[in-house]
């Protein structure tokens, strides 16, 4: 096991991050199905993120990180790169703040998270589909604005936010510890967030993430133990193809206890019963996690596990199925 670096988020930091953010956001609720339980086998609860402020847990990176900025910084804005649901977050917690916003989009992002981040009030800019055309239309937006660069996942203030998930799951459970918790992974801010509270505060509790098969890079660095850099993704889960993280890699290889890859064709269906049977809507990038779950029943039988549905911006116009 390697030494955590003591520049790692800790719980009392993502504690000090719940107080600071908890006049701007929802806690969200946990609700169940028992013919979902029923069909996995298990007793699932599910973390409705997707119930948050812009309608993803992002909310609470991005308010924590604005939040933390000096009055100085504050006053040129913020700017990021993002598929949707970072930039929409960054918008709001923008204009709550009374600060502009620069978010840079890919032109393929969805028509729905590209106008949510227009509707917060964000000066949307739009660049080709890969990381490096964000990253170079972002540079170009911070030199001429000055705006402070919020990154959407491997950031200490952004990793705090997120944590804060799982401190309403603790909190929410009414002394029944989960014995397994499962996030989505995408960039990791997510899952190192929430793994930190959980490792620290109900250490019997297992930590998985729940990856797509066609973005597996977080997969590929957890079993090599060296972070993938290089993968092209190819998946319907728009949210989770950035690359994990260099804050995020280092915790989750300290805390987590798993990842669990699955199909597009199994989040679809996992979707689908979400849809359908709690009639809570989802999008692909959140349906991962029950995805795990159905795909492993043997190995979650008659458990408790908690599933956090991180989003539900979907472009009703375009469903997968």
């Amino acid at each position: 096991m390697s030494i955590p670096s003591p520049s790692l988020p800790t719980l009392a930091d993502i504690e000090q991050a719940a107080a600071r953010i908890a006049p701007y956001i929802h806690t969200t609720p946990v609700l169940s199905s028992e013919r979902i339980n029923s069909i996995a086998q298990c007793s699932l609860s599910f973390k409705c993120e997707n119930l948050q402020k812009v309608g993803a847990f992002k909310a609470r990176g991005a308010t924590n990180a604005v939040m933390l900025l000096s009055d100085e910084q504050a006053a040129k804005g913020v700017a990021t790169h993002s598929s949707g649901n970072h930039g929409a977050a960054l918008a709001m917690a923008a204009r709550t703040r009374g600060i502009p916003a620069y978010i840079v989009m890919p032109e393929n992002a969805p028509e729905v998270k590209k106008q949510a981040v227009a509707a917060y009030g964000a000066e949307v800019l739009y660049c080709e589909s890969t990381l490096a055309g964000r990253e170079q239309l972002l540079a170009e937006v911070v030199t001429a604005t000055g705006a402070h660069f919020v990154p959407p996942y491997d950031h200490h203030d952004t990793i705090r936010g997120q944590g804060t998930v799982a401190l309403e799951i603790l909190d929410q459970c009414d002394g029944n510890i989960p014995d397994v918790v499962i996030a989505p992974l995408g960039g990791g801010g997510l899952l190192a967030g929430v793994a930190t509270v959980i490792k620290a505060k109900a250490p019997g509790c297992k930590i998985i993430g729940a990856e797509p098969m066609g973005a597996d890079d977080a997969y590929q660095s957890f079993i090599s133990g060296q972070r993938v850099t290089d993968q092209v993704p190819n998946t319907i889960c728009d949210g989770l193809r950035s690359v994990l993280g260099k804050i995020n890699y280092e915790v989750i290889t300290r805390d987590v206890d798993d990842i669990l890859r699955v199909t597009d064709e199994q989040t679809i269906a996992a979707m689908q019963l979400i849809w359908t049977r709690m009639k809570l809507v989802v999008e692909a990038s959140a349906a991962v996690t029950l995805a795990a779950v159905l795909a492993n029943k043997e190995r979650f039988a008659g458990q408790n596990v908690t599933l956090i549905l991180s989003g539900g911006n979907v472009d009703i116009e375009r469903l997968p199925w």
